[in-house]
Order: structure tokens, then sequence, then C-alpha cells
């Protein structure tokens, strides 16, 4: 069932895909609001009572209607559950838009063109950006995003479903995501005062869901990239660095595909409507080794994406076939 939900998931999404400020995200927020609203007192115990509120909510509203489905009207519902809800937390074409767009800007010529894509995309100032810097940005932030929208949420769901809990594990990890950066952009804009003590548990609740998959996605780059140099640059980003999950993925990138990333944290970004966002890309301790990035390599990371994606759908789809046939 988890091969059939993610396949027909992935197949809805690239033909009609959730646009920006679609009533599921303006809900999320919403409901996110009246958490901090509720329960935001200031103090450790209230941060994670909002949090619990805030993602566990929606999780086991999840689970629960999936587990409805399944016993009142069969698993067949049970599955179009699953894949509505992955078609809402999985997909690319909630980010990709962005990179053709800056791609395309650069295949032309027009870097003015590409600078203002990226400045607009994650709202920094990219006026002096060389070209070569363009590029590792929109790399970066990309490699991130596929990992959050896509590889992200395939690990959880598959965990969970494996153990009988339908789509709980997409909602939990996209929620979990949603709720630290938007946390944390209602905080630096004033638009709704969120404490210290709910925007510190965020974080830490985040950077715990997102360890297990950020080692996954990691692996995936690995397998389907230069294994030796990808791990070569896990090693390295270990005794560098503080363990952040997102310098991992980049310095996993990095190495399958020989190519420079890091140098210091990209500028950070804030909220779009839809989705609100922190750094999309984590600071790597210096340069990891490799090629300095140019526009061909924009397309080396679509493959490298792309047969990660085939790679757990085949895994998925024997995972499925072992199990009918056991």
């Amino acid at each position: 069932m988890s091969f059939i939900s993610v396949l027909f998931a992935l197949l809805i999404e690239q033909a009609r895909p959730l646009g920006p400020g679609n009533r599921v995200h303006a809900m999320l927020r919403a409901w996110v609001r009246w958490s901090v609203r509720n329960f935001d007192a200031g103090k450790s115990v209230h941060g994670w009572l909002t949090w619990a509120f805030a993602v566990g909510a929606p999780s086991m509203a999840s689970l629960a209607i999936y587990w409805l489905l399944d016993l009142t009207l069969g698993w067949a519902f049970a599955l179009l559950w699953s894949v509505a809800v992955l078609y809402v937390t999985l997909g690319f074409r909630q980010f990709s838009f962005h990179f053709t767009q800056i791609r395309d800007a650069l295949a032309e010529g027009d870097e003015a063109l590409a600078r203002d894509l990226l400045a607009t995309w994650q709202h920094i100032d990219a006026r002096e950006l060389p070209h070569s810097e363009i590029v590792r940005h929109v790399i970066e932030h990309s490699v991130i995003a596929a990992h959050r929208h896509v590889f992200g949420v395939l690990a959880w769901f598959s965990v969970l479903a494996a153990f009988g809990f339908g789509p709980a594990g997409a909602v939990l990890y996209r929620a979990s995501e949603f709720v630290a950066r938007y946390w944390l952009h209602d905080s630096k804009t004033h638009h709704q005062p969120v404490s210290q003590a709910i925007q510190q548990t965020a974080r830490l609740a985040w950077r715990w869901i997102d360890w297990m998959p950020a080692r996954i996605t990691a692996i995936s780059f690995a397998v389907v990239g230069s294994f030796e140099e990808a791990m070569d640059g896990w090693r390295q980003h270990e005794r560098q660095s503080d363990g952040d999950n997102d310098a991992l993925i980049l310095a996993a990138t990095a190495g399958a595909v020989n190519i420079r990333l890091g140098d210091g944290r990209p500028p950070v970004n804030k909220a779009e409507d839809s989705a609100p966002v922190e750094p999309a890309a984590a600071s790597i301790a210096g340069h990891t080794m490799g090629q300095t990035p140019e526009l061909a390599h924009m397309a080396v990371i679509v493959g490298l994406v792309w047969r990660t994606v085939v790679m757990w759908i085949l895994l998925l789809a024997l995972l499925t076939l072992a199990r009918l046939l056991g």
C-alpha cells in the first residue's frame, strides 16, 4: 500500500501541484497560531504542550481518519486517504519552479534576472553574488528543499506505515518542520509574539525528528552518486561541525557529485505566504572539496535527485511485493 500511495501522490502532484496560499496550508497556519495563543506561557513545559498540540493533533487526526476508513469502508478508502495526505505533504512542484526559473535565466545569460529570482525565492540580498555563488545558493537550497519536501517525508511515512500508522509519519514530519520555521518567522516579524521556550522546543524537536531522514537522504545520495566521496564528506562533516542535519546532507551531496558547497551559512530568508522558512541550507565548516559550482552542475543535481526518487520507489515496490508474497 505504501508504494501505491507514494506513486499516485507523486503522479498527481506532478500533474496538478498545490499552489501557494492553498487552503491546507492556510488551515495549518491558523491551527499553529491558535496553539500559540492558547498555550504559550513562556516556560519550557508550555513549549512542549504547544508543540504537542500544533504537531501532534494533526498527526493523530490523520491517523484516526486512516484507521476509521480502514475499519468502516475498507482498505481502498484508507489508501485514498493516504494518497490525499501525501499529495499535500509530498512533492517537487512545491519548490521546483524556483529552481527551473533560475536555471533558465542563467542558461540565457541573464544573471541579473537570476539574482532577482533567487532574492525573491529566499528573500536574501543577491545583488553582489557572482555566477558561481548564484549556482551554489540555488543548489544548496534546492537540495535541502528536496529533502524536506520529498525524501524526509518518504522516510517517516514509510517507517510508520510499515507499522500500520498510515500517513501519520508524513504529517508529523512536515508539521514539525513547518512549526520550527513558522514560529521563528512570527517572532522575527512580530506577526504574533512567540516565546523563546516555544522556539527552542520546536527547533529541538525538529532536529530529533529530522535526524534519521537526514542520514537516509545522505546515504541515498551516496548510493546513486559517488559513494566513497559522499561518505568522506560525511566523515569530515562529523569531525568539523555540531551535527547539523542540513549541513550533513550538503556534505554528502558535495561528495556525491564532486562540487564545492558550504563556505559559511547562507543569508537568512523570511517567510513566503504558504511556507515560511528559516535558512534553507545550513553551513558546512569551510569549503568542501570539489569543483566550483557551474550551470552544468544544476543538471547533475537534478539527475541525482531523480535517481534517488527512482531508488525509493523501487525499494518501496520490492517491500510491498515481499509483504504480499509473505
